[in-house]
């Protein structure tokens, strides 16, 4: 039996990750931080199917264990500090955690000794300040933020490794992906969730930052499909995964809106400075050209179809 260790277990992407493992037959090891009080929102369903492991990407002997306990085969690493604008809030745990985790993992990945193939989340944000539109894997990287910067150690170190000592490891540039389990504090979920309240007569207004920003945003369990063709090809490479298709946060809202039969929205949504960041990313959009000829990939799911899946998802939570 194929077995895979996740970390980052409880985000969203780790969560569906997991649900498409198991379909494949694969035995899960999730991997999360001790905490008094688990956040396993996006995997309570999983309890019973998955065996949960204690483990800290800031803390080396902590993962040793957590590969010696679940011997995989493959190792997807998910976990980080995963919201771009808290990323200028707490720079150094972002490094330690996004960045230098990833050293951690490969290393104990290497010193683990068995064969096993890596998967590194590597992220759109990387490009920032986009060199060319839209990115493939040869377009230059140009974070625009903490969490940017750290990415892009983690992709080179992930790169290095792979060189250096032969490793299986591979990185999936993902541009921005959502579902139903993105959390509450990013953007699209902060959409979704306040049109849901607005709807029910929970909440009058969204407050939000820049409205002007275009991404390239697809729908996670696809993404996920990515991520497990990578840790099945006879090499190792690095690939974009992306739509190709861009769509401003004011797009976002004319889908979200519509969802509950509102055209005109303005009057449900403000803007407050403190959402801005501090260096802005314009536009993210990527070319996945490479995924689809060399491994068979491409996204399934509308964007139209995503924000209504997401929408209706909050409208039905909140009732």
């Amino acid at each position: 039996m194929q077995r895979a260790l996740i970390t980052g277990i409880n985000g969203m992407d780790g969560s569906h990750l997991a649900d498409l493992l198991l379909k494949k037959g694969y035995e899960v090891y999730g991997m999360e931080r001790r905490t008094s009080s688990p956040n396993r929102t996006n995997t309570k369903h999983l309890e019973g199917k998955i065996i949960f492991l204690h483990g800290d990407l800031t803390d080396q002997n902590s993962l040793t264990r957590c590969l010696k306990q679940s011997n995989p085969c493959e190792v997807y690493n998910l976990g980080s500090q995963s919201f771009v604008g808290e990323s200028w809030n707490t720079p150094e745990q972002t490094s330690d955690v996004t960045g230098l985790g990833v050293l951690r993992m490969l290393e104990a990945t290497r010193e683990y000794g068995a064969p096993v193939r890596f998967y590194q989340a590597s992220s759109s944000e990387m490009f920032g300040r986009m060199v060319e539109n839209p990115a493939n894997e040869n377009t230059p990287f140009y974070p625009r933020s903490p969490y940017g910067v750290a990415k892009l150690y983690g992709h080179w170190i992930t790169k290095n490794y792979r060189e250096s000592y032969d490793m299986f490891a591979c990185s999936g540039i993902l541009f921005n992906h959502e579902s139903e389990r993105r959390g509450i504090e990013f953007v699209t979920r902060k959409i979704t969730d306040g049109v849901a309240r607005i709807h029910l007569g929970l909440q009058d207004k969204i407050i939000l930052g820049n409205l002007d920003s275009y991404r390239d945003w697809g729908y996670a369990p696809d993404y996920c499909e990515a991520m497990w063709l990578m840790l099945q090809q006879k090499k190792a490479d690095d690939y974009v995964i992306s739509t190709g298709e861009t769509h401003s946060i004011r797009n976002f809202l004319d889908v979200a809106f519509q969802s509950i039969g509102i055209v005109e929205w303005a009057s449900y949504v403000g803007q407050d400075p403190r959402f801005m960041r501090p260096a802005e990313v314009d536009v993210l959009r990527g070319d996945s050209t490479k995924a689809q000829t060399e491994l068979g990939w491409k996204p399934k799911t509308p964007f139209v179809d995503l924000v209504d899946k997401m929408v209706k998802n909050d409208i039905k939570r909140l009732s």
